[in-house]
């Protein structure tokens, strides 16, 4: 490949490849045994000027299935150890011909957040199998100003 293809190609991955330094995933390391028997949860993360934003797929999840908690100060933990309810038929004679849409018994999915990320302002929200997760931003610290001292 030519070296402006390459240049090309690594600008218009440039937010890819932002995000990953930003939000690293653990989940995919062999080395966390803690994630093991765990399926991944399949996520966006949208970075606005005041907060962080988390959009993830949990299809036939319930809020009451689903945990949200800080690990080591700077780490979004979401995981969920339900499973997806099946409708029951009552009536007899009623069976399944056909089962296609398996969920995994166990979700669980670690973002390592950023400096400016606010731990104690995180709120989240269930709706039509789509989590979110807003993490709100820290407000930048003050430029260090500089005083002049007069010399006597």
């Amino acid at each position: 490949m030519s070296a402006v293809a390459e240049t090309l190609t690594h600008w218009i991955n440039f937010p890819e490849n932002i995000e990953k330094l930003m939000f690293p995933s653990r989940t995919h390391e062999s080395r966390d045994n803690e994630n093991k028997g765990f399926s991944s949860i399949p996520a966006d993360i949208l970075d606005t000027p005041k907060e962080f934003i988390f959009y993830l797929d949990v299809p036939g999840l319930s809020k009451s299935d689903i945990q949200v908690t800080v690990e080591d100060e700077n780490t979004l933990v979401i995981k969920s150890g339900g499973k997806r309810k099946r409708e029951e038929f009552e009536e007899e004679g009623c069976k399944y011909i056909r089962l296609e849409r398996k969920a995994p018994q166990k979700l669980m999915r670690k973002f390592r957040l950023p400096e400016n990320a606010n731990v104690a302002a995180i709120t989240a929200k269930c709706e039509n199998g789509v989590l979110t997760v807003v993490v709100e931003k820290l407000p930048p610290p003050p430029k260090p100003k500089t005083v002049e001292v007069a010399i006597a």
